[in-house]
């Protein structure tokens, strides 16, 4: 996902900038497509917090995931309205940046909430990561980071 965020500052849920590269390097990255007003949204964001939680700030060591968050809000408001009640300590693409839409088409989001699984080159894991996440928990993340070719020092 370097290749496709590279040179961009992502936001961090306070509201820090985060240069991208930086922050995505070497790791199995979920583009998060979703909108603090659609429910289904709000039922799954929860569930991925757990999932983020469980696999960067317990595991030992960290496993090399982050989730990036494409807000599909209504103004840049409500996205961080939905980033601080529900999120977790994940990044996200600014509201107003053109790549938002840009990687809609690209990953041809046709509704919400959609987790994309993504090698760093951009090239698509799996576009059912939230189907995954569901049935397998944990044990679907193995799986992603086998076929992501990233550095790895994570057993889960």
């Amino acid at each position: 996902m370097v290749d496709v965020l590279g040179g961009r500052r992502l936001w961090a849920r306070d509201g820090a900038a985060v240069e991208a590269e930086a922050a995505l390097q070497n790791k199995v990255v979920a583009l998060y497509f979703a909108a603090g007003r659609c429910a289904p949204s709000r039922d799954f964001t929860p569930l991925l917090c757990d999932f983020y939680t469980e696999l960067v700030h317990e595991a030992q060591p960290a496993a090399p995931f982050e989730v990036v968050f494409v807000s599909a809000d209504g103004s840049a408001e409500e996205m961080l309205a939905f980033m601080r009640e529900m999120h977790g300590a994940w990044l996200a693409l600014p509201f107003h940046d053109p790549l938002r839409l840009e990687l809609k088409k690209m990953y041809n989001i046709t509704a919400i909430p959609k987790l994309v699984i993504v090698k760093q080159s951009g090239e698509v894991i799996t576009d059912r990561g939230r189907k995954q996440l569901r049935e397998h928990g944990l044990s679907c993340f193995q799986r992603w980071v086998e076929a992501a070719d990233v550095f790895q020092n994570f057993s889960g």
